[in-house]
């Protein structure tokens, strides 16, 4: 196959005690998935959680040191649990969903929070404000194998030692196999998918020469910083 230009190389995340690499083909991620984080953004708890999507290119290692978008002044930080999907399907029933799961890691969906505020205000699509470069820092993945399926565990993240989010999976409105059953039916899943879960409550703003940590109990934790002025 001949092409008009160098492709780029393939956006892929790091494996926990591998020297291979996790294929990255898209990402989805779950909004408005717990109650309190739903009520601090000024939503109704009782709407149903909403997808929407990230580049594949968004994600970034962990340790990177990332510099501050410039079509903001109110870049958040929302820490998630990612979902790696290994094995493709469509409509997928929620008791088999388990089944295509590769392994998980810990996500933050980086959020540039005016520009969402100005696209919910006129009823537009929130991409400029979730699909930022760099908008999707990620731990080296687990596979399920080591880690088992994460239900029931501790959820966090620190700027600059100070803890900002603190919950539990057993919070999420959507658990893992009601959203893959759910994604599957809008989109058809295939390996190499990730799913960001949602974030818990506690988000905010993140500046210049901050430093980054969080984790769910059990995986690696996700490391990184942003550039200073």
């Amino acid at each position: 196959m001949t092409f008009v230009f160098e492709p780029p190389p393939p956006a892929s995340v790091a494996i926990a005690g591998s020297d291979a690499r996790f294929p990255v083909r898209r990402i989805f991620c779950v909004g408005r998935n717990y109650a309190e984080h739903i009520r601090e953004m000024g939503n109704d708890p009782n709407e149903q959680p909403l997808f929407f999507t990230k580049p594949a290119d968004a994600v970034v290692e962990n340790g990177a040191a990332i510099p501050y978008p410039p079509n903001t002044a109110d870049w958040h930080h929302e820490v998630e649990l990612v979902i790696a999907i290994g094995k493709g399907g469509a409509s997928i029933e929620e008791t088999a969903a388990l089944d295509h799961i590769w392994g998980y890691g810990v996500g933050v969906d980086l959020t540039l929070r005016d520009r969402q505020a100005e696209a919910k205000k006129g009823g537009k699509p929130w991409d400029v404000a979730k699909a930022a470069d760099n908008g999707a820092p990620i731990s080296a993945l687990t596979p399920v194998q080591v880690c088992g399926h994460l239900s029931d565990a501790r959820i966090w993240l620190s700027v600059n030692g100070e803890t900002r989010q603190d919950a539990n999976l057993n919070q999420m409105i959507w658990r893992t196999p009601a959203i893959i059953a759910s994604l599957s039916r809008n989109w058809a899943l295939k390996p190499g998918d990730l799913i960001f879960t949602g974030s818990p409550a506690g988000v905010g703003p993140i500046q210049r020469g901050d430093a980054i940590t969080c984790g769910v109990e059990g995986l690696n934790e996700l490391r990184f910083s942003v550039l200073p002025a």
